[in-house]
């Protein structure tokens, strides 16, 4: 008997996405349905001889295109999060389509035609002043997108746009790859020696998983970096820092294979550059960093540039003091000559617990992972007046959570929470939206956001525990989740994250990243894990004193990456050829002779596995995590100084301030990218953004 085919389950935009139901067959048939639903919308609205209005063109075309993305957002999500082989095939093999697609979109002359004809036309004067800067935006993006190149060039600018998303996802994954391939064995529990229990207790755990004696440790970050910090087998830090160093370059493989040249990044670096470089020749920029910052806030990259200078200088000072202390500690107290680069986070560890007697590991038993998220929980429960309660919902893994937020008994999001590091899932933090807000005539659509982060997961039936770093991802990557979640806007558009300028993304994330430091926050989200007990205050008094411990090192750091893609991006000869990987290292030497004080060895290969600048979103933009550093830490000073007023009892003033978290919500959070990203910061503060806050915070001033 034959049963009827089922409908797929992709193109089911009526609710929540039915991972349960998803495959990776569903992919091609689904994606080409709406590019040809899309495609075929743009053709009739462009034959139509009638001028386009608002309603008849704009909504129309946003509607259809959110499907199309909302589909696409959710392979992408599982490419990313489940990346096993026919997901990641399912993905690369619509990726060219996709690409193709959106790069013709953006060079196609009738539509561009259509929208300049609404600005010009007798409606667009009484359209409000957010439709007129989706209008304008679109105007612009469609320039950015190569509408006004002669006829042409435009196939050559579109297969640039594709060949740029194929490299993209090749390097991402040859990253995942090149850390997967790497494992250190360790048979004799001596190799051990200073390595934390619960660290210990997931590696054992990996070993019994591959079916093999003793503990194996790897690459993924919740492995790796515990061995740096605190293995006291000197010999063990250096091999996994050569390998990390070296992934996904010409080094990383086996010996017996040729995975060398196929992991390698290197020639992806210098093709991505070049036709990065080419894409802004033909739009008639100088370079990819003229291009990239035309929708950001940054006006040039020479402003950016000053910025980053400015701010090195007043940093360096600092980063030479702390690496001068850190030295002299590692002479004196642990006898160790030469600092090498595997030595630094170890050393750092012992000389913060020297200087203030307490560890990460200390710290790390008083955050279990149910506290935190209460915690967590209470701080946007007192700041903005919402509920968090757990919801519903298919999920991609099991360890996958729900939640929905609401306010006065009225929906108002929903977020996934995917908390915990697996050998499938692309590394680091992020947060993603799986559908935005808008309002029409069938009624208000909800926004629902997507949180991933890479903790270490539960180890012998106890919860996971996080360290006070992994606590402030989570609030960071929440951050960027209400900024998408508690948005008023209704226009699909400008609504949460949408539009909002790359540099100014940041600003709520770092945001929250603030309440992590402060007493009345932390003293209701810890609980030591085996007694209950919450975090000392005494401990908490160790923390404030070393939270900005090497806040100088880590800030030229920060600077070095950001000079580095900007001046990379910047290069206009870059067009002319692929650019050799031994160009990009040495820049990247030079930008170290300016601002570092950490010279790795020759053989590093940071650029390799810098994902942001070549995988993500971040080319040429990754000085907006410093530059919204500075939106952030000022913003925050608005509820430093909300509860200075409140209370002259440092030990009673509490930051969670709600008539601050009001306005904060309404001029910041609501409005997405409805007016420019400094008007609203302008609103919120009263005046244009000051550095002297983040100084204060970072603790690089001289006072």
């Amino acid at each position: 008997m034959s049963h009827p085919t089922q409908p797929n389950p992709l193109l089911d935009f009526s609710g929540l996405p039915r991972f349960g139901d998803i495959r990776p067959e569903h992919v091609t048939p689904a994606i080409r349905s709406l590019l040809t639903e899309y495609g075929a919308l743009i053709e009739r609205l462009t034959a139509d001889p009638a001028p386009p209005t608002w309603d008849g063109f704009i909504v129309p075309m946003f509607d259809t295109g959110e499907r199309l993305s909302r589909a696409w957002g959710i392979v992408g999500h599982l490419h990313g999060v489940l990346d096993i082989a026919p997901w990641r095939e399912a993905y690369n093999a619509m990726l060219p389509e996709v690409a193709g697609f959106y790069a013709e979109l953006g060079q196609n002359i009738a539509l561009f035609r259509k929208y300049k004809a609404l600005a010009a036309s007798p409606e667009y004067p009484a359209l409000n002043p957010v439709r007129h800067r989706i209008i304008d935006r679109e105007i612009r993006d469609f320039r950015l997108s190569g509408a006004e190149l002669p006829e042409e060039a435009k196939p050559r600018f579109k297969a640039i746009q594709e060949e740029l998303s194929g490299l993209a996802a090749k390097f991402s994954e040859n990253l995942l790859d090149a850390t997967n391939a790497y494992a250190e064995w360790i048979t004799d529990e001596a190799g051990l020696a200073g390595i934390p229990p619960d660290v210990c207790a997931a590696a054992r755990a990996a070993a019994e998983k591959d079916g093999k004696p003793g503990w194996k440790f790897t690459l993924q970050q919740p492995s790796w970096l515990p061995v740096m910090q605190y293995a006291d087998d000197r010999a063990l830090r250096a091999r996994m820092y050569r390998a990390n160093a070296t992934r996904a370059s010409e080094f990383t493989g086996t010996e017996s294979s040729d995975d060398k040249a196929k992991w390698n990044n290197g020639p992806l670096i210098g093709r991505i550059l070049a036709l990065r470089a080419e894409e802004a020749a033909h739009l008639g920029y100088r370079s990819y960093a003229d291009v990239s910052l035309v929708p950001k806030m940054a006006d040039s990259p020479e402003q950016a540039l000053a910025f980053l200078r400015e701010l090195g200088a007043k940093a360096k000072p600092f980063a030479e003091r702390d690496l001068a202390e850190l030295k002299t500690f590692a002479r004196e107290e642990l006898g160790l000559d030469s600092l090498e680069p595997w030595d630094i986070a170890w050393a750092s560890e012992k000389l913060r617990v020297n200087r203030y007697a307490y560890s990460d590991q200390e710290v790390k038993q008083y955050f279990p992972e149910p506290r935190v998220l209460d915690g967590l929980f209470a701080v946007i429960r007192q700041l903005y007046g919402v509920e968090i309660t757990a919801d519903e919902a298919p999920v991609w893994h099991e360890d996958v959570r729900f939640f929905r937020i609401e306010k006065n008994g009225e929906l108002i999001g929903q977020f996934y929470l995917d908390l915990y590091a697996r050998d499938t899932k692309r590394g680091g933090a992020w947060m993603d939206s799986a559908r935005s807000r808008s309002k029409n005539a069938s009624g208000l659509t909800t926004p629902i956001a997507w949180l991933a982060c890479n903790f270490p997961g539960p180890v012998n039936g106890k919860p996971a525990t996080f360290t006070h770093d992994d606590v402030l991802t989570l609030f960071h990557e929440t951050g960027h989740g209400l900024h998408h979640l508690l948005t008023r806007a209704d226009e699909l558009a400008v609504s949460g994250i949408n539009g909002v300028e790359w540099d100014a993304v940041e600003l709520p994330s770092q945001f929250m990243e603030n309440f992590c430091w402060e007493w009345d926050v932390l003293s209701m989200m810890t609980a030591h894990i085996d007694t209950s007990e919450p975090l000392p205050r005494a401990l908490y008094d160790k923390m404030i004193a070393a939270r900005n411990f090497q806040s100088g090192m880590q800030t030229v750091r920060q600077i070095e990456f950001s000079l580095f893609d900007l001046l990379l991006h910047s290069d206009a000869t870059n067009a002319a050829r692929e650019v050799p990987i031994e160009q990009v290292l040495a820049l990247l030497d030079e930008v170290r002779r300016e601002v570092a004080v950490l010279f790795p060895p020759p053989w590093h290969r940071f650029p390799h596995s810098f994902a942001h600048i070549f995988a993500g979103g971040y080319a040429a933009g990754y000085y907006s995590y410093k530059w919204a550093e500075v939106l952030s830490a000022d913003a925050f000073a608005a509820f430093e100084e909300a509860a200075d007023n409140q209370t002259p009892d440092a030990a009673r003033r509490s930051l969670l301030d709600p008539a601050t978290g009001e306005r904060f919500w309404r001029e910041i959070l609501a409005v997405g990218s409805s007016r420019p990203a400094i008007e609203s910061f302008i609103a919120f503060r009263g005046r244009p953004p000051s550095v002297d806050a983040l100084l204060r915070h970072s603790g690089m001033t001289d006072a």
